[in-house]
This record gives C-alpha cells, sequence and structure tokens, in this order.
C-alpha cells in the first residue's frame, strides 16, 4: 500500500483530518517474550541495558505480550510519507510554572511526576512534534504523543534521544533512537528493527489529563511552551479538536485499516490498556469514571485485574488481582478487602487510586482501534459507544 500522508490528505479533507497511516492485515501468531519489560508501572529495574552515553535507550528485563510476531510488524509498517525527522522532535523544550499561561482550563496536557518533579506538556505542542527529549527528575526521557492512536507515553532515553522514523504500523507512531537508529513502535515499546530488535523499552506513567485538573492536583508543576525553535501553527490541530471534539478525533473513519479490526464499538472510543508479558486488557475509559471500580482479566493468559479511576485527574489505573480481592469507592478514595480467594492483607482505611496495596501495572488511553489492533484478542471491559468520551 502506498498511501502517505499527503494523499491521505487529500482524500479524506472531508473529516477535517490530516495524518498518518496505518497498516495492513498481519498474521496472529501467540506472545513473543523475547529482551524486554516486566510490565510495572514503572520499568526502571532489571539487568536491562544501562544508560550509558553512546548507547541505545535502556531496556527492562522481561518483555511485554505482542499478538504478531517481529518480522509481521516489521513487514506491516508503513511510510507516513515523511522522511526520518520529517516530523521534528524537540530537543530543547522550555518551561513555566503552570500557573502562568492563560489557557483554558480544558486544553489536554500529559502529565508526568517523576523523581519529585511535576511537568505537563501540552497536546497542542505535541500534536506538532511527537516526541519532546527531556529530563524529568534528574533522569533523561522522552515523552511521547501518537494523534493518530490517541496515546501518550513515557519512555527512559539513556544517553541518546528518540527521533520519528515517518513510519507507522497500525497507524502507530515508530519511534527510533538516534544510538542504534532501531525502530520502536511506541504502543508496543519493543524495538522491531535494527541493532536493538526484540528489546523493550523502560516506560513510565504519563497521565492524559486537562491543564486544570493537572494544575490542581500539582500546583508546583511546570508546564511546557510552544517555544520550541520550530514556526508551528500551534493554534491549529491538523486532525480536529478535542475540545470541544471534533475532526479525526470524533469520527468513525479511520485512515488506514488496523491490524485487526475490533467486532464492535466506536472505533475513536477511549480504552485505559494494559499490557504484561502475559496479555493485555482494555477498560473502557468513560464506563470507568462513571462505575469507578471495573474487573477483566488478561487475555490470553485469564489473570484477573481491576481497574479503579481517579476522578481528579479524569484517568484510570490497573492492577493485578490475582487473590480476587474486593475494591469498593469509599470517598474520593478506595477501600480494598480482604475476602478474596486465598485471602489478602486489606487497606486500613480508603486509600488513593495510585495506591492500592496490589501490584499496579502501567496503562495508559488509547483510541480502542489500536488497542484492538495490537492486541486482538484483548479482553474489554465496559461500554466503548462514544468516542473520546471520557477524556
Amino acid at each position: 500500500m502506498e498511501r502517505t500522508r499527503r494523499s491521505t490528505i487529500r482524500s479524506l479533507a472531508a473529516l477535517g483530518a490530516a495524518g498518518l497511516a496505518g497498516c495492513l492485515d498481519g498474521g496472529l501468531v501467540g506472545s513473543v517474550r523475547e529482551r524486554g519489560g516486566d510490565g510495572d508501572e514503572s520499568d526502571e529495574s532489571g539487568d536491562g541495558d544501562a544508560p550509558d552515553e553512546g548507547r541505545g535507550p535502556p531496556t527492562a528485563d522481561g518483555s511485554r505480550h505482542l499478538a504478531y510476531d517481529l518480522e509481521t510488524l516489521r513487514e506491516e509498517s508503513l511510510s507516513g510519507g515523511v522522511g526520518t525527522d520529517g516530523i521534528p522532535s524537540v530537543e530543547n523544550p522550555t518551561f513555566v510554572r503552570i500557573d502562568e499561561p492563560t489557557l483554558i482550563d480544558d486544553v489536554p496536557v500529559f502529565g508526568v511526576a517523576r523523581g519529585g518533579e511535576a511537568k505537563a506538556y501540552p497536546q497542542y505542542v505535541l500534536v506538532h512534534h511527537e516526541i519532546v527529549n527531556d529530563v524529568v527528575g534528574g533522569d533523561p526521557v522522552a515523552v511521547t504523543y501518537c494523534p493518530l492512536t490517541g496515546t501518550a507515553q513515557g519512555f527512559e532515553r539513556g544517553g541518546t534521544t528518540f527521533g520519528v522514523s515517518g513510519q507507522l504500523v497500525n497507524s502507530n507512531l515508530i519511534m527510533y533512537d538516534r544510538a542504534t537508529g532501531s525502530w520502536w513502535p511506541q504502543m508496543l515499546a519493543t524495538g522491531i528493527d535494527g541493532p536493538m530488535r526484540g528489546g523493550t523499552l523502560r516506560e513510565f506513567r504519563v497521565v492524559w489529563t486537562t491543564l486544570g485538573e493537572w494544575r490542581a492536583a500539582h500546583p508546583d508543576s511546570l508546564i511546557m511552551t510552544d517555544e520550541t525553535g520550530y514556526a508551528r501553527r500551534y493554534e491549529n490541530d491538523p486532525y480536529g479538536l478535542y475540545a470541544p471534539l471534533g475532526g479525526y478525533y470524533a469520527d468513525e473513519e479511520t485512515l488506514f485499516p488496523p491490524l485487526s479490526d475490533p467486532e464492535e464499538g466506536h472505533p475513536k472510543s477511549v480504552v485505559v490498556g494494559a499490557r504484561t508479558a502475559d496479555g493485555a486488557v482494555a477498560f473502557d475509559k468513560a464506563s470507568l469514571l462513571v462505575e469507578r471500580v471495573l474487573s477483566g482479566t488478561l487475555r490470553p493468559s485469564d489473570e484477573p485485574v481491576i481497574a479503579v479511576a481517579d476522578p481528579a485527574l479524569s484517568t484510570g489505573y490497573v492492577y493485578l488481582n490475582p487473590k480476587n480481592v474486593t475494591v469498593e469507592p469509599d470517598g474520593d478514595g478506595y477501600r480494598v478487602g480482604g475476602d478474596g480467594v486465598g485471602g489478602a492483607a486489606e487497606s486500613e482505611g480508603a486509600v488513593d487510586a495510585d495506591d492500592l496495596p496490589l501490584e499496579r501495572v502501567l496503562a495508559f488511553d488509547a483510541m480502542w482501534f489500536a488497542w484492538a489492533g495490537f492486541y486482538p484478542e484483548t479482553g474489554f471491559v465496559g461500554d466503548h459507544t462514544g468516542a473520546g468520551y471520557g477524556r
């Protein structure tokens, strides 16, 4: 398939969208377990590559479940119509205190709290760059955003930086690291080409929230400005709008067929997805914010998991729940019971959504079509009927 970003812009102008491309159908092969991470909320430990200068990015000790083999993912990659670094990453971001900008509270931002430091990255800036190479809490990191899949994710970068390769798979951004040139699909966090093929990046949580919510939770946070060194019309999102929802973000059409079509649901509905070495799960974000607690299973392992909402940040957290302990809302927090199978220590009163006494799994927002494309066997929980609702 030779359709590119430019031809897609022309042919889908009626959607008011401009964008990158997805991929063709691929073959299911089960789980790939090579080098990589272990699925924790912050994959910073293990015996993977150290972040030495001149080497590739550090890798985690473990793996991620993949529904396709690496060769299939490489073969299904597609040019987005721009060359390497045709979409320029930001290398020297500038920041101001979060109470300084005259932005409305509903502006979507990607929040990072790490090493005693909090930063917010506005969606309206990252939509033009997709990758910001930064330092947070003393650690060199990359904060990344793919507009076509609605995914904001964070990665440790060690002594190198990440750039936009110009390639996509399943509509998702393929990053490359500048030390080795290896390709890393953002959602998979796994190398599919180059010297680090099969490695898994160390990840950390990025919260998709709003300026007002992040400022209330982190009043001392910094926020990235649009002084990037590039001339861009940052007031214009080429794909549409998030507040109010419109354009590509709301339309049922995807720019290219996903790796696997979901059997039901709005393709652009937002899910909170999580994956480990054993499988993947997706919770409808709108349902989670209403119900507060949802239970599901990783597929294909059928390992029990539970998701809880954090209404203050309009986000959710996912935990492994092997003993099926009960979790119930208690005011703004949650009470964890000890009556699960096999018994478990219960909480001594209400605990915050991000602090349940269970093992937390890194989770992030994604458009349903993209998640189902990468993880077609995913167990889905909730009612995914509305595009983007619950952002």
